[in-house]
C-alpha cells in the first residue's frame, strides 16, 4: 500500500462548486427529459442482403418532442429511407409516426405521432449561445430513461462536411460525448431549452458532439410542415458569420455587430454570374441584415427562385450592391 495516495477531502468550495454544476445538469435533464423519445427504424435491406434471408435493417436513434399535438425533431439521417418508424415516449407508451418532411443538408427531420397533449420541449435563441458556455447532450436510445452528458460549447458557426459528402455549416461544436443512439436528440443549456439537435453523421466526431441550432431548426420546421420540404434559394457560396470591427461597422453605417464572409465561391453559379468573391463581406440582402449565416439563408429560403436578389457587401473597405438571380438549391425538392 506504501505507493498509493489517498485523495484529499474536496473543500468547502470545491463541494459547493461540483454541487452547483451538478444542480444545473440536473435542472436542464428534468426540464427536457420528459420530451425526449426513443426512435427505432426499419428500413428494406439492399437486394444482396435480401437474398441472404435479411429483409430489413433497423436502427436507432434520438428525437425530442416540439409541439403538443406530436411533432418530434430529429436527424435526417436517422429516419432516411425508413419504412417504419416507432417511438417509445418517456412514460412507456410506443407510438407509430410518420415522416413529414426532412432536409438533408441540415441533417434535420420532422416526424409525427397521432397523439396530442404531449409534454414538449422549448427550442431556444441559439443565436445568443456563447463558447464556454454550459450545454448538456440528452437522448433516449432505449427507450426507458434519458442518457446525458454535459461539457461546454467548444466552437460556434463551424463549417463541416458529413459522411454523405454534403457540407452541414454554422454547426456547433461542444465536449459532450454523443452516447450511442443519442444522434438526434436535444442539446439543452442550463435551463434546459433546447439550443440544437445533436448529429452524429460527421466523420471523426468521436469524442465530441455537433448539433444543428436551435434557429435552424426553428427556420427548418417551419418549411416542413408547410410544403414537406425545404426549398431554397441557390447562390453557391460558402461562408461563415464573423464579428465587425466597431469602427468598420461606424464607418459603413452598419448597426449590427456582425455579418457573413464569403469563403469559397463555387463556379458557374448565380454567385459567379453576380460578381461576388471570396472576401467579401455580406450585410444585407434582400434589403434585410445579415448578422448571421442563418439570416442569409432565412432569405434564401423566403426570395422566389430566378428572381433578383440584391445583396450588399463590403469589398476592400468599400461597400456595394450586386444583383443575384438565385437557382433553385440542387436535390432541394
Amino acid at each position: 500500500m506504501g505507493d498509493q495516495k489517498v485523495q484529499p477531502p474536496l473543500s468547502d468550495l470545491d463541494a459547493v462548486a461540483l454541487d452547483a454544476y451538478s444542480e444545473a445538469v440536473i435542472r436542464a435533464v428534468t426540464r427536457v427529459g420528459p420530451a425526449v423519445v426513443s426512435l427505432g427504424v426499419a428500413q428494406r435491406a439492399p437486394e444482396r442482403l435480401q437474398r441472404r434471408g435479411i429483409p430489413e435493417l433497423r436502427g436507432a436513434g434520438s428525437g425530442v418532442i416540439i409541439t403538443p399535438d406530436g411533432y418530434i425533431l430529429t436527424n435526417s439521417h436517422v429516419v432516411r429511407s425508413a419504412h417504419s418508424i416507432d417511438v417509445r415516449l418517456q412514460d412507456g407508451r410506443a407510438l407509430s409516426a410518420r415522416l413529414v418532411g426532412e432536409d438533408p443538408y441540415t441533417d434535420l427531420a420532422l416526424i409525427r405521432v397521432p397523439d396530442g397533449g404531449l409534454l414538449t420541449a422549448e427550442l431556444g435563441d441559439s443565436s445568443r449561445l456563447r463558447v464556454g458556455q454550459l450545454v448538456v447532450a440528452v437522448g433516449n436510445p432505449l427507450g426507458f430513461q434519458a442518457t446525458v452528458t454535459a461539457g461546454v460549447i467548444s466552437a460556434l458557426g463551424r463549417t463541416l462536411r458529413a459522411e454523405t459528402g454534403r457540407l452541414i455549416e454554422n454547426v456547433i461544436q461542444t465536449d459532450a460525448a454523443l452516447n450511442p443512439g443519442n444522434s438526434g436528440g436535444p442539446l439543452v443549456d442550463s435551463r434546459g431549452t433546447v439550443v440544437g439537435i445533436n448529429t452524429a453523421v460527421i466523420a471523426g466526431s468521436q469524442g465530441l458532439c455537433f448539433a444543428i441550432p436551435a434557429d435552424t431548426a426553428a427556420w427548418v420546421v417551419s418549411q416542413l410542415i408547410r410544403e414537406g420540404h425545404v426549398r431554397r434559394g441557390y447562390l453557391g457560396i460558402s461562408a461563415h458569420t464573423v464579428s465587425l470591427n466597431r469602427r468598420f461597422a461606424v464607418h459603413h453605417r452598419i448597426e449590427a455587430s456582425s455579418a457573413v464572409r464569403i469563403t469559397e465561391v463555387s463556379p458557374d453559379t448565380p454567385a459567379t454570374r453576380a460578381g461576388l468573391r471570396v472576401g467579401d463581406v455580406i450585410v444585407k440582402a434582400d434589403d434585410q441584415p445579415v448578422v448571421s449565416l442563418d439570416d442569409l439563408l432565412r432569405v434564401l429560403g423566403r426570395h422566389v427562385v430566378g428572381e433578383k436578389l440584391a445583396i450588399q457587401a463590403i469589398r476592400d473597405g468599400e461597400s456595394l450592391t450586386l444583383d443575384a438571380y438565385p437557382t433553385e438549391l440542387p436535390d432541394a425538392a
